[in-house]
């Protein structure tokens, strides 16, 4: 079975069916509707076969259907017949949950996104939960994705923004207990020295989390630490 799978970002929409060796992509932003996405993810890939896709959303998802519009993109998400307008399965799962799954190694796992936003997802034992933290306060009336998003950065330098990407985690890490944390997202990059039980992700996880959304659990080939 070939599987699409699509991230969604606020910049860039990312590609990459399997068996494919190289990443595709085209500009996303405030213009881009879920019309406009199928139209160019056909244009961008219509010589990789593919029986099902995989969409990361930059937003809310229940039950594997968006239930909110995304601030950063156009209108018309909710609702949209993914299905009928590709023709052919789709499942659709939030982008920072989508990245999770690809980054999972077993045990209690938190994933923060350190994108346009902030992304977040929880996996314990592997049954995942698309988490809505970005926007939970966290200092003097701003939420942590003002601290630790693309605004925060850009606002507060480097330097500073690495303090509150670390005292975050560590606010995080004493709420809900994971034993191990990943740190994913375009900037994640920028980050330097990370406590112990925290690691880097890559953005190339979101596809094969987007691969797994359609493997069985016993074919995931989830990677399981000694001791885990």
């Amino acid at each position: 079975m070939n599987i699409l799978t699509i991230d969604i970002g606020g910049t860039h929409v990312k590609m990459l069916a399997s068996g494919a060796r190289k990443p595709r992509r085209f500009d996303s932003g405030p213009g881009l509707t879920p019309r406009t996405l199928v139209e160019n993810v056909k244009k961008s890939t219509s010589d990789w076969p593919c029986h099902v896709i995989s969409i990361g959303y930059p937003g809310l998802v229940v039950h594997g259907r968006i239930a909110a519009e995304p601030w950063n993109l156009g209108h018309g998400w909710v609702g949209f017949a993914f299905r009928s307008a590709f023709g052919c399965p789709v499942k659709v799962m939030n982008d920072a949950a989508m990245q999770a799954l690809g980054s999972y190694e077993g045990g209690r796992m938190l994933f923060l996104g350190l994108g346009t936003g902030l992304g977040s997802a929880m996996i314990v034992d592997g049954q995942i939960t698309p988490m809505e933290l970005a926007h939970m306060p966290y200092r003097k009336g701003r939420s942590y994705e003002d601290y630790v998003g693309a605004t925060g950065l850009a606002r507060l330098g480097k330097q500073k923004w690495r303090k509150h990407v670390l005292s975050v985690v560590e606010i995080l890490r004493a709420a809900l207990e994971p034993n191990d944390v990943v740190l994913g997202g375009g900037n994640a990059k920028r980050l330097r020295k990370l406590p112990q039980g925290v690691r880097l992700g890559a953005n190339k996880n979101a596809f094969i989390g987007g691969f797994r959304l359609w493997q069985a659990p016993a074919k995931a080939k989830l990677k399981t630490r000694s001791g885990q």
